[in-house]
């Protein structure tokens, strides 16, 4: 376990490779999973939890490590498995996502493996809507599931989606040209979110679940035009999604003379100084950590009215 812990202290960066690292973790069960290690924080044996009143039923309690107190969820249960009943021998995984902390509590937590984004595959179509899967890989001939956090944690605190009246009376948009624009990103629950922001924008707003899906509808647009930018003129892009991650689609962008004057804004629920390194290096237009509506509006306003 020291050894775990030290990696995740000590990653080099891996972005803008199309790589990413997995910690596998397993819940109740032999089924492993996996989350990013950019997205961890620290690891560690659970420690005592104290319960509060009015808690959702997910939230196994509230611990108070380093000076914080971070809210326990039960990963088993919040993905409609058998809750935890023990929390001895248990673990903590602390994240980061969407500018919040959370820990995360994990039956057993085993090691890093670094893989890359191509190895990443969307889940099976049959898995449904109800599905909590945001991608699977195998590993040493066993299937990993990566979880969707962002739907776990808007359905146990459901993220302000609407763009606040201060901000849209600032606004500067030409609505009426109803701007086409593309959404990518591999949570089902995020491309939901920027939609319902920025609809009150009278945009025009296609998806993509990844970043190779992505291009290949951008790349089917330049068949027809010289210039796709007149067509999308922005896209918003997730970075970690299966296949191919937003940094190399950002690249990927920049490097195709019919697709490199489209404005391109990675939205991401990383955080750190690496990323804005990132957006610089591969070529992207601006850099927003999920998930502030207010702050999308105000983005896209600015690439929109130029």
């Amino acid at each position: 376990m020291s050894s775990i812990l030290e990696s995740v202290n000590k990653r080099t960066q891996l972005v803008g490779q199309n790589r990413l690292e997995l910690l596998l973790f397993k819940l109740n069960g032999r089924q492993r999973y996996g989350i990013n290690v950019f997205k961890v924080k620290e690891v560690l044996q659970c420690p005592p939890l104290t319960s509060l009143p009015k808690l959702n039923s997910f939230v196994k309690g509230v611990a108070h490590i380093r000076g914080q107190t971070i809210s326990v969820i039960d990963l088993s249960a919040a993905t409609g498995g058998r809750p935890v009943e023990s929390i001895d021998g248990c673990f903590i995984i602390i994240s980061e996502y969407n500018r919040s902390v959370q820990g995360f509590l994990v039956c057993s937590v085993e090691r890093i493996i670094n893989m890359n984004w191509e190895a990443i595959l969307p889940p099976p179509k049959g898995a449904g809507k109800f599905s909590y899967l945001t991608a699977v890989t195998e590993i040493e001939g066993e299937l990993v599931e990566i979880l969707d956090v962002e739907k776990i944690l808007d359905e146990i605190s459901p993220v302000k989606t609407e763009i606040s009246q201060e901000v849209d009376e600032l606004l500067t948009i030409d609505r009426e040209k109803h701007f086409h624009i593309m959404v990518i990103d591999d949570s089902a629950v995020a491309r939901k979110q920027i939609i319902r922001a920025l609809v009150s924008l009278g945009l025009q707003i296609d998806t993509a679940k990844d970043g190779r899906e992505a291009l290949e509808k951008l790349k089917a647009i330049g068949a027809e035009m010289d210039d796709v930018s007149t067509e999308i003129p922005l896209i918003i892009s997730d970075i970690e999604m299966p296949e191919m991650d937003g940094y190399t689609l950002t690249a990927e962008i920049r490097d195709n003379p019919k697709l490199k004057n489209i404005k391109v804004v990675l939205h991401t629920s990383l955080s750190g100084v690496f990323n804005q390194a990132m957006v610089e290096k591969v070529g992207a237009n601006d850099f927003i950590a999920k998930f502030n509506p207010d702050e999308l509006a105000a983005a896209v306003n600015k690439h929109l009215s130029l």
